[in-house]
Formats: structure tokens, sequence, C-alpha cells
């Protein structure tokens, strides 16, 4: 039997991972891999952010040497570590699958119930450039209260960096999600982290609003090009690649590299694969411009002519048609949820949810539903982002917000409208959709509709009964929900990044 030496950082984080990979390269090959700890520039200078620092490679260039000189044979990286120039000699074997590619809010609940009253700034702990520009901008629209948003530097492992929050020298802090559920992994992590968590909520960061780090998530695992062994430490390697995440990281890096790269670099980047195509979501800014960009690749939209429509009730864009047909009508329950955690749809679940006990955990199918339960005072833990539950099922079985919410992965409450269905849990009919009475006006602005975007699949289907002429239109919608409905239907329906996209189609 051979024994294989990893190559890892000797933070908590990193030894963790280390391990967990250790653990499947052993079971993958049969062989015997050890850790060897190496302390890192990074790691011994916590006093001031990176981006203040002279020189690059903070947290690798110790691990490139030891992998060089041989004295290991494999090393372990979080893969936004590493930068976008590596040194001769060393060959990335495998970007390992990632989950939960988010940022995540650490809030202690003391904190979260002071909200509605706050006074003064709102002190969010974080020393990426990115994410100061991203939550300063808009953190406060998806946090009760609207405080004035203010970060201090943070640095430090992830456990000294929840130490401090706990110890109140910050009024939450931002960190990486898959860095947080690596923790909740191996039970001494875990219980360590439990400890730290004692007290807390949270807040799942949206990517549409504040994307992550180029390839956050991911593990990069390096060893020597040019290995002499026939290529055996390689295939065991290899094995771990995921390649779904090598495709999404390989854009996300190649836009960072675009921006300028280096830890100074304030702009989020996160790519996710979408049915046959790539979302791309970028925001922050370069040079003080900002950015802000979202768009699906490979998008190849019909010529469109004539109005649109927008089957919302109402909105501000010129010259647009909304729905005035289907009016959505709230019907107030009240509900027990005191251990259940709860998904809205809309914001016509409001009136259920004002008369109802407080979930243990709610969460919204937008950033838009997420404002308007936020502007009402409640806390929202995260949200689908408009694209469908997938994160949402993968989100309960999280240990680490398990840890928080430990009836996260039983069954959730739906709030949504009388005819809707969820893979998260039992639905509760909150409103109706029903029929008005149209003018022939509004007929007439019907007729010379080019394309739709539909807020439903049931919404189509009733505007194509009542209003056949709209079938000789485009139609589009978002990437969630209403899509995959479309899908199974079998009706050809074109998709957009945003509502911006789709307004751009009549100008």
């Amino acid at each position: 039997m051979t024994t294989y030496k990893i190559g890892t950082r000797g933070s908590l984080l990193a030894v963790t991972q280390s391990t967990l990979m250790k653990n499947e390269l052993e079971r993958i090959s049969g062989e015997k891999f050890e850790l060897v700890l190496i302390k890192t520039q990074g790691d011994q200078i916590t006093n001031k952010p990176l981006w203040q620092l002279e020189g690059k490679d903070f947290f690798t260039k110790e691990l490139d040497e030891a992998l060089l000189a041989g004295e290991v044979d494999l090393v372990i990286h979080s893969y936004k570590d590493l930068g976008s120039e590596r040194p001769a000699g060393i060959k990335l074997a495998a970007v390992t699958e990632r989950r939960f590619a988010h940022d995540i809010l650490l809030i202690p609940q003391k904190n979260v119930d002071a909200l509605k009253n706050w006074s003064g700034d709102f002190i969010v702990g974080t020393s990426s450039p990115r994410r100061i520009v991203n939550l300063t901008r808009s953190l406060n629209e998806y946090i009760p209260g609207k405080p004035t948003i203010k970060c201090e530097t943070l640095r430090g492992n992830i456990n000294t960096r929840i130490k401090k929050l706990q110890d109140g020298q910050y009024h939450a802090i931002t960190l990486a999600l898959a860095g947080i559920e690596r923790l909740a992994h191996t039970e001494k992590s875990h219980a360590e982290l439990s400890e730290l968590l004692a007290g807390m909520n949270y807040l799942v960061l949206p990517q549409s609003t504040f994307p992550s780090a180029a390839s956050q998530g991911a593990l990069g695992i390096e060893m020597q090009e040019g290995r002499n062994d026939g290529g055996k430490l390689f295939g065991y390697i290899s094995k771990l690649a995921h390649p779904r995440t090598v495709e999404e990281v390989y854009r996300e890096r190649k836009a960072f590299k675009e921006y300028g790269g280096g830890c100074h670099l304030a702009v989020g980047i996160h790519v996710r694969q979408i049915g046959d195509t790539f979302l791309n979501v970028h925001a922050g800014e370069v040079d003080g411009k900002r950015i802000d960009k979202k768009w699906l690749e490979n998008s190849n939209h019909p010529k469109v002519t004539g109005k649109l429509f927008v089957g919302l009730p109402f909105g501000s864009e010129p010259g647009i048609v909304y729905d005035e047909y289907l009016e959505k009508k709230p019907e107030a329950k009240q509900l027990t949820l005191d251990k259940k955690h709860l998904f809205v749809t809309s914001r016509y679940c409001v009136d259920t949810l004002k008369n109802s006990t407080k979930p243990q955990g709610l969460w919204a199918a937008g950033t838009k539903s997420l404002r308007d339960l936020v502007a009402q005072g409640f806390w929202v833990n995260g949200t689908s982002d408009s694209l469908g539950t997938d994160d949402l099922v993968a989100l309960k079985s999280s240990k680490a917000l398990k840890i928080i919410h430990p009836h996260l992965d039983e069954s959730w409450n739906v709030l949504t409208h009388h005819m809707g269905t969820s893979d998260l849990g039992e639905v509760i009919g909150c409103y109706e959709r029903v029929e008005k009475h149209v003018t022939p006006e509004y007929h007439q602005k019907l007729k010379e509709v080019g394309a739709c975007y539909w807020t439903s699949f049931p919404q189509y289907q009733a505007f194509m009964l009542k209003f056949p002429e709209l079938s000789h239109a485009h139609h589009f919608c978002g990437l969630g929900k209403t899509w995959q409905e479309f899908q199974k239907a079998g009706v050809r329906v074109h998709t957009v990044a945003s509502m911006e996209e789709f307004y751009s189609l009549g100008k």
C-alpha cells in the first residue's frame, strides 16, 4: 500500500475539507493518504485585508513550494484562492463538485429582533472588496428596517470570525456558505461550529444581487505535472472531478481574469448551468464603474414586432401592456407554523403570514417577494432567486443550517395560489385568480402584442383560452417553475435572464 502526502493549510476549514477529500481518495484507491499542515503567509497576517498587502498568492505560495520540492504529493485548495497564473510544473488534477456557492449573512437573533427599531449604522464584518461594494449598495433592501450598511474589516479563520460576531464586534458578518457547510461534516468541527452558531440566524444571499467570488465553493486539487508514476495518482484524483462544476467555474475564472483579477477585485461572478445554457451574473465595481450584468449564453431570441405584454398587474415601463384580465384576491388564513419552514411565493400571501404564528424559517420565491416580505417587517432566510426550487431543496439538506434550524430538512409549508403545487411540502392556498371584465380597448391592445412574458403557466393558459389571438405572439418567461411547466406541457417558450432583457426586445 502506497502512502500519499496531502499538503494543506492548517486552519480548521482547510484541515476539514482536506480530510473529507482524503477519505474519498482512500475509498476510491484503497491507498493511504495523510495530511501535512503547511503555514501560509495569508494565515499569519490577519490584521489587514489582503488587498492592502504587497504581493500575491498569499494562501498558496508555501503549498506550491512544498509540492514542487516533492515534500507532498498533492495539495488541496479552496479553488477561489488559486490565482489565474499558476507556477510551471504544477497541474490541476481535479475541480470537485461544489454545493452552496452562495455567501451567507450570519446575524445574532437579538440583532434580528432589534432591526425594526434600529438606530445608527448596521456594521457588517468583511474584508472582501466585492462584498463591501454589493452589501453597502443593496443589503438594506433585504433586511427589515432598511438600516444604513457599513462594512468593517474582518479577517481570520471561519471559527475566529464567528467568535468575533458572538463577542459583539459586529452586528453581522458575511462568509462563504460552502466553508461553513464543510465544517459541519466532521464530528470535531461540527461540535465547534454548533457552539459558535448558538443564538444565530442567517440570510442566504441571493446570487442575482450578491454573486459570490469566482469559483467559490469548489475545491481545486493540484499535483506535480509529469509525475513519474504512470498516471496512477492522477487517475485517483481525477475521479473527484465534477464536469458541471468545471464548466461553471471555468467561465467564472475567465471573467475574473478579464476584469484584472487579484484580491482587490470588487466584482462578484457567478455562473450556473440551467438546462443546456449558462446563466451569468456579474455585480460590483471596476475602476469606480458599476458592473451589473445578467445574461444567458447563446440566447437567440426571435425578432419581435408589435407591443410587449407582461403578466403583472401594473408596471412603470412605458408602452407595455399589463395584465388587466386576472386579478389576484388574497384569502387570509390562520396557521400554526412554530416548527415549520415556510416558502412564500407571492406578496398576496402576506395577509395569511401576518395572521399566523411565527415559522421557524421563512423563504421567498424571488428577490422581489423577499423585499416585499422584508418591507412588512419579516426576517427572510433566503430565496429561490426565481429559478425554481432546486437550490432550496439542496439547502434543506444543509448540515450547517440545520444547526440553527433543526427542522430544516422536514416538510415545509408553501403559501401560494389555490392551484399551486410544490416539491418543498404541503401547499396552502392563500389567494385565487379571478377573471375580470376587459374593455374593447384593452382587447385591441392584446391583438397588437408581439411578445408575452408570463409569470405562471396557468396565467398563460387562461389568456390563451380567452384571447386565442395571442397564440401567434412569441412567448417568454423566466428560468424557474414557469419555464419547467411550459416544458412539461410541450409549449415552446423562450427564456430571459431578467425583465430588463425582455423589455429590451421592444427597443
